[in-house]
């Protein structure tokens, strides 16, 4: 299960994960998340798959989001 909590993204940016969900028609788990750097108030949905995979930067293997804390 995918904790919850403070990610932040590989380019750089924090989101706040506040839960998982799933897509009723097709029952794809989802990942419920805000972004942390400005003050409106917008909720964003991702898959899960995406959320969790890793990204080839420059090279490098890396978390798209990694966890940061509570």
């Amino acid at each position: 299960m995918l904790k919850l909590g403070k990610y932040r993204h590989f380019k750089g940016k924090d989101y706040e994960v506040i839960g998982v969900g799933k897509i009723e028609a097709t029952l794809e788990d989802v990942v419920i998340y805000k972004p942390l750097y400005k003050s409106e108030h917008s909720l964003w949905v991702r898959p899960l798959a995406v959320f969790i995979e890793n990204v080839e930067v420059d090279g490098k293997t890396m978390p798209r989001f990694e966890y940061i804390g509570e």
